[in-house]
């Protein structure tokens, strides 16, 4: 069998719980029938011991005590739900009176050996009819010697003990129902458990696949740069060299890191505008500005470089003057701003940087894919000409994400 359906003898088996609450539920009973009984002034007990109505009212009760397991596994079994209900309705009910006459048989078969032992000791009466408990001692009369012979057969009293199967069994209709229900919470969670940890993977390998992308795009066009300088300027080349050996140990010590302290993507980025500084021999003006408190913020790994390196090549690439950068980093409120601005041909190229290929559009999907709709990447014309890029994403620091993922963690187990 499936899972989901598992045999019979595993989805009866009762638990250690559920026994002794049987074992008190019926216990309990006993104690009050038989304090009723003994209470019971209107058909006293004249003949019969103390003892005889309590060891009655026990024995009845756990009989039914012994009879409550079966029932159980019955009610799991005799599920109207799956199956024609009246079919199992009619077989329930004569279960239900077979049951209901075999222990009105027995209890008053114990009843009619105790009035016989009673005679046989000599008592002056029988052991007249004890009430509360619904067996009837039968032929013996008070003050009398023998009486007719014992019935077994009460009408009424099989009723009462068909009245009680019938409220065990509805109790075993109750803990069947509840193990359903819990057992499909359980798949229903363990199903949504797998389905985030599905999504967290294939978020994870497509991050990774954004990161492969961007690697290469990168280190071609720090290639080109460097290839433009060979015949003009050895010197320079070399620095360059030295400078993207750099980036390459620090792209390949991150890892598969997706987010790294704003404070090491700018130790990158910094060397990355050297490189720039040497191709254009002079004509690049770099003014970075970082608040304190944005340092230690997380933010995506490489999320400036494409930015930078769009401002340079549709920005001051396509201008006879001298270049300028600037770079900016602040918090507002619970927000992280990044803006990289550049003194190029302003909104002509906007349209162009939408579709400049690999680098922006690889920063929109990575900031959606890791924020969402929290996130944006916008481009505007700057007040002084050129064109400024922003994005904007929450702020964190490295201890709050590692709370974040640790509270991921626990609710995905």
């Amino acid at each position: 069998m499936s899972e989901a359906s598992p045999p019979a003898e595993k989805r009866f088996r009762l638990s250690g719980v559920e026994i002794f609450g049987i074992f008190a539920f019926w216990t309990l009973l006993a104690i009050l029938t038989a304090a009723n009984r003994l209470a019971d002034q209107r058909e006293g007990f004249t003949a019969v011991p103390t003892a005889v109505p309590i060891a009655l009212a026990f024995q009845q009760m756990y009989l039914w005590a012994l009879l409550t397991p079966p029932l159980f596994w019955l009610a799991g079994r005799f599920n109207v739900v799956e199956s024609p209900p009246w079919t199992r309705i009619l077989a329930l009910i004569a279960i239900g009176l077979v049951i209901a006459f075999f222990v009105d048989l027995i209890n008053s078969s114990l009843i009619q050996t105790l009035q016989g032992s009673d005679r046989g000791r000599g008592a002056p009466g029988g052991v007249g009819r004890f009430s509360g408990g619904g067996e009837r001692g039968g032929g013996g009369r008070r003050g009398g010697g023998g009486g007719p012979p014992l019935n077994l057969i009460h009408g009424p009293m099989i009723l009462n003990h068909f009245v009680i199967f019938c409220g065990i069994l509805a109790a075993g209709f109750a803990r069947e129902y509840s193990r359903r229900f819990r057992a499909h919470e359980k798949a229903a969670a363990q199903m949504a458990a797998e389905t985030a940890q599905l999504q967290t993977q294939l978020a994870e390998a497509r991050l990774s696949a954004l990161n492969a992308q961007l690697n290469p795009h990168f280190l071609f066009n720090t290639l080109n740069a460097v290839s433009s300088l060979v015949e003009r300027d050895p010197r320079g080349v070399r620095r360059m060299i030295a400078r993207l050996s750099e980036l390459l140990r620090y792209t390949l010590e991150g890892g598969t890191d997706h987010e790294v302290p704003l404070s090491q993507e700018i130790s990158f980025l910094e060397r990355y505008l050297e490189i720039m500084q040497v191709r254009f021999q002079g004509k690049l003006e770099i003014d970075m500005q970082i608040e304190d408190d944005a340092r230690n913020a997380m933010v995506p790994s490489l999320i400036l470089q494409p930015l930078v390196e769009n401002a340079v090549k549709h920005g001051v690439d396509k201008i006879a003057a001298a270049g300028k950068i600037g770079i900016r980093a602040r918090v507002e409120g619970e927000r992280l701003v990044l803006t990289v601005t550049d003194n190029g041909p302003g909104p002509a190229k906007i349209a162009r940087l939408d579709d400049a290929g690999v680098g922006l559009a690889n920063t929109r999907q990575r900031l959606e894919q890791m924020y969402g709709s929290d996130q944006s990447l916008a481009l505007t014309e700057a007040p002084g000409g050129g064109t400024i890029a922003r994005i904007t994403v929450p702020y964190r620091t490295s201890a709050e994400l590692r709370t974040v993922l640790v509270t991921k963690s626990q609710a995905n187990q």
